[in-house]
């Protein structure tokens, strides 16, 4: 019988990282906190149904509802308006967190055309990892035929690990594909 991953975290990897760094308490093992899942829609300013379309795909994706991110200022160059909706974002947390970090380590990542791992340099400094898909049609629930317009999406990975090191061990155990 397979193991969830938040399963396999508690019964395998806590145990590897505690020896492997050697530490002294379990609780000092890095984890995932959270995961940020933001999608810009610059578009939406124009047109709200680039918006519904946008929350949609995001809520679809993730399972829970979005929040309307708004612009701060104005910035006519790019016809934005102050408190214009601007994009969507969604933190997993939970369960729900770990089910869309292993659906996106097993099955997203390798539909990517020519994936060959992700990159070891998208680390903040302070163990938290960030990711950019360029589009959202490589999941499954959406459907390619009602897509209004090819979007991308951000994802943070943010971890409790003070350092870039004990992130990229916490989520290679986890199994996250990076390149060699």
């Amino acid at each position: 019988m397979a193991l969830n991953l938040k399963e396999k975290y508690k019964k395998e990897i806590v145990k590897d990282l505690t020896t492997k760094n050697s530490y002294k308490n379990v609780h000092q093992v890095p984890r995932v906190d959270k995961i940020v899942i933001n999608m810009g829609m610059g578009e939406a300013m124009s047109d709200s149904k680039f918006l519904d379309a946008g929350l949609s795909e995001l809520k679809l994706i993730t399972g829970q509802k979005p929040i309307i991110t708004r612009a701060k200022k104005s910035i006519a160059t790019y016809k934005i308006r102050k408190d214009g909706p601007i994009g969507a974002v969604v933190t997993l947390r939970g369960q729900r967190m770990y089910d869309f970090l292993s659906k996106l380590i097993n099955f997203i990542l390798p539909r990517i055309r020519d994936f060959r791992g992700v990159s070891n340099k998208s680390f903040d400094g302070r163990g938290n990892y960030n990711l950019g898909l360029k589009e959202i049609n490589i999941f499954p629930e959406i459907i390619t035929d009602k897509v209004v317009d090819t979007r991308g999406m951000d994802i943070a990975i943010v971890t409790t690990a003070k350092t870039n090191e004990e992130a990229k061990d916490l989520l290679a155990a986890l199994g996250m594909p990076f390149k060699k």
